[in-house]
């Protein structure tokens, strides 16, 4: 088993197992490794069901079809073709301003805004159907509102999108596979 441990300005540790079948520590900076090490075996079962369900996801869904370099080009294209739009649309409704907007292909995220409002979209939503996209562009822009993912920042997505938990779950259920396209499974 992989264990990745990423050690940031946080208070709490969490642990993650990713589809793929790895495990991922994220602790406080100035957290002794012989703590996390405990926490670790404290949660060992729990760590064991969970890399067992995804090892079974895994083997149901068949090795995903990876991109072209021409695919990605036309996902790149498409993207700052539409994404931009729909971010214009939503910012007007929610009444926030963005300075510019960047078009990736990210491995982990879906989107990301920074505190100086700048916005950036994985170009792989473009494999999404469109609510999806209006979800992540609407996670974004909220973000400008509230910095955080605190129950106001959930109220503020739920004014424009009331059925976003749906669209939540459909993007945890489906978006390891979409990303599986460009990166493969590991």
């Amino acid at each position: 088993m992989e264990i990745e441990i990423r050690k940031s300005k946080r208070k709490t540790i969490s642990i993650t197992v990713t589809q793929q079948g790895g495990v991922i520590v994220r602790a406080p900076y100035r957290t002794p490794d012989g703590y996390i090490q405990r926490v670790l075996e404290k949660r060992a079962s729990w760590i064991a069901k969970h890399l067992a369900q995804a090892a079974e996801r895994r083997a149901r869904e068949p090795e995903p079809e990876l991109l072209t370099g021409s695919e990605e080009k036309a996902l790149r294209k498409r993207a700052k073709a539409y994404i931009p739009g729909r971010v214009e649309l939503y910012a007007a409704r929610l009444g926030v301003k963005y300075r510019a907007i960047s078009i990736r292909m990210q491995k982990t995220r879906w989107g990301s805004c920074s505190i100086r409002g700048n916005l950036n979209f994985n170009a792989l939503l473009m494999l999404t159907p469109p609510e999806i996209i209006d979800y992540v562009v609407v996670h974004e822009l909220c973000h400008l509102k509230e910095m955080n993912h605190s129950p106001k920042f959930w109220a503020e997505v739920a004014k424009i999108l009331p059925d976003y938990r749906a669209r939540q779950d459909w993007l945890n259920a489906h978006g390891s596979r979409i990303i599986a396209r460009k990166y493969g499974r590991t």
